[in-house]
Formats: C-alpha cells, structure tokens, sequence
C-alpha cells in the first residue's frame, strides 16, 4: 500500500526499519538524536532504539568517521551522517584510502558495510566552504558506491539497498530535496543500487539529471513540450555504479542529449556521460550540452547567486538552442535559499 510522504520522513522510516530487522544497523553522527533530527531524517530512532545504536558524536570527522568504519569491520552496519558533504572532506583518509580498499585487499574476505550520510544543496548564504557537491570525486574511487536519490520512493528504497550492501556507499542528498513529496510503499523495499529511473519519456532529445537537478528537468520539459520539443528525462540516482545502458539507449533514439549536475562543470560527472556516449560511437543530430554550476566558489552574496545556480530556465533554453528554437522565460519562485514549493510531487 502506498501513502504520501515527504524525502525527510521516506529516509527516516528507511532507518527505521532496517533498525527494527537488524540489531547490528547502527546510526552515528553529529546531531542524530538532536530534537531536529538532521533535517527530520533521524527524529524518534534515539527514544526507539536507545543511546548506544543512535549515538551523537563530536566534530572530529575523521576521528568519527574512523570509529563507523571500525564498527563496519567488527561486522556492524553503521550509518554516519555528516550533516555537509564538505564537512565529510576531513575523513578523505577514511574514506578513500581506507574503507574503499579493504575488500579488495584482503582478497574478498573483508567487508566494509557502511552508509555515509552527505547533505549538499544551497540555502542561508552559505557560500563557498558549506555548499560544494563533490560526488564526482567519490564516485573517481573504486571501491566506494555513490547514490544520489531524487524522489521519496527513490530516498527510501536506495537507502535500503544501501544499508544492505556490503560495501561502503556514499549516500547524497540535497537539502533542497527534504520537502518534497511523493508516494511511498509502507512494508520495507529496495530500488537497485546503479539502475537510472526514466522520469519522462520523450522523443527529441535526452536530459540527463543528477539529483535535485532532475526536477529541475521535468519542469524545463514542460516549457519545451510547449514549444514542440519531447524531452526524455532520466535520473541517474547512482553514479557508482551508473546506469549506461538506460543513458545510450535513450540518446541513440532522440541524438540529442543534455547533462544537468547540481556541481561544476569541469571534471563533474557529466564529462563522464558525455565520455561514454562519444566511446560508443552514437551518431548525434547537435553537439551535447552540459548545465552546471560554473567553475568558481559558490557566492554567498544574494545577487551573485542569482546567477550561479542553474535552474530550469536554464536547462530549456540550452536544450531548445540544439534545435535553434527558443522558449519562454520560466519565472524563478520564491526566495533564492528557498525550495521551490512547486516541487511537491509526485514524480
């Protein structure tokens, strides 16, 4: 049976009932049993499941982050959460050289079942140093897998898979995503660790999206539906591994594709869809198109950032100059560090 909830309460309920199946499922971080619970994603797990399976920590990232991975080889399922992606940087050691490489190491017999949390997105001015989103950095290491859910069914079913995997997953969500509602079984499910979700069909011309930016696509497919041009639009949902055969099958039938990131165009993970395709050899009817965040610190000042955040504005008007169209403006709504609050869902 499927009832409305909002990302937020989707990845709490996750938890909660991977918690409730498996007593070795542990959740660590900065704020967990806070009365905000990160975000809401974590409210209620410290008075169900006591302090020693929900256990604040202090700011010491890699010291912290050290203690879940030694949790993990003991045979725990921990779940860190840092509540900023740049915040996770301090524990790169951990991360990378460590957790990553241990099952190859010891030849298979060691496993690393670990969920880290990374929270990324705009929002309060935050600027340069509390809203990078680097996942094409982890998503370059082997060993590691890297997710990043659009939808309240996707933040439940992945972190699911995630939690069951024996390997270290990276686990991102963009904070613009939390409100956002959409339908969501109740019993316990799992959507597969590197399969992409086609959103919305189309015949014309591939957009590829990462994350929040996938809604972003939907309503820049509206526009361009309007103005005589289909789009297909395709969430990735995981970038390690990803989804190569739903992304070429889509682009050898429109010949057209774009590739929407929520991080930098320089060495983001769009390169690498775009690498795949041309390796392939697909005949394109225009050159491919990435919509990025530009290469530069993200600003804090309110009207730099008005035009460093891509929105869906800008995927339709880049996606309608392949066909040397143009379409209406779409009108930006509500504050800049403010969610959209047309984006309800579902999707």
């Amino acid at each position: 049976m499927s009832r409305e909830l909002k990302y937020f309460q989707a990845l709490n309920e996750a938890t909660d009932l991977c918690m409730a199946n498996d007593p070795s499922v542990l959740v660590m971080g900065l704020g967990v049993p806070d009365p905000k619970g990160v975000f809401g994603t974590t409210l209620g797990l410290v008075d169900k499941y006591g302090d020693e399976r929900v256990t604040d920590l202090p700011t010491s990232e890699n010291g912290m982050t050290g203690v879940a991975l030694g949790a993990a080889l003991a045979g725990m399922r921990p779940i860190m959460t840092h509540i900023r992606f740049d915040f996770a940087l301090l524990a790169i050691e951990q991360l990378v050289n460590q957790a990553a490489k241990w099952h190859f190491m010891f030849g298979g017999r060691m496993r690393v079942p670990l969920v880290v949390r990374m929270i990324v997105g705009r929002g309060w001015g935050q600027g340069p140093q509390h809203s990078q989103a680097l996942h094409a950095w982890f998503a370059h290491v082997p060993g590691l897998k890297v997710v990043l859910p659009t939808t309240p069914y996707d933040a439940k079913g992945l972190l699911v898979s995630s939690i069951e995997d024996d390997n270290p997953v990276m686990f991102i969500e963009h904070r613009w995503l939390y409100n956002i509602s959409g339908p969501v079984p109740e019993p316990i499910y799992r959507v597969p660790i590197g399969t992409a979700r086609v959103m919305r069909a189309g015949t014309d011309v591939s957009i590829i999206a990462i994350s929040y930016m996938a809604l972003e696509a939907l309503r820049a497919a509206d526009a361009l539906n309007a103005a005589g041009i289909s789009a297909e639009v395709i969430d990735l949902r995981s970038l390690r591994p990803w989804d190569e055969q739903t992304v070429l099958e889509s682009v050898r039938r429109t010949g057209r594709v774009v590739v929407t990131d929520i991080a930098s165009k320089t060495g983001g993970f769009g390169a690498e869809v775009l690498a795949r395709i041309s390796e392939e050899g697909i005949p394109l009817l225009a050159p491919p198109v990435r919509v990025c965040l530009p290469d530069s610190p993200t600003p804090t000042s309110p009207a730099l950032a008005a035009h460093y955040y891509p929105r869906a504005d800008g995927i339709a008007s880049a996606t309608a100059g392949m066909f040397g169209m143009a379409v209406a403006a779409i009108p930006q709504r509500g504050p800049l560090d403010v969610p959209d609050p047309t984006f309800t869902g579902p999707f």
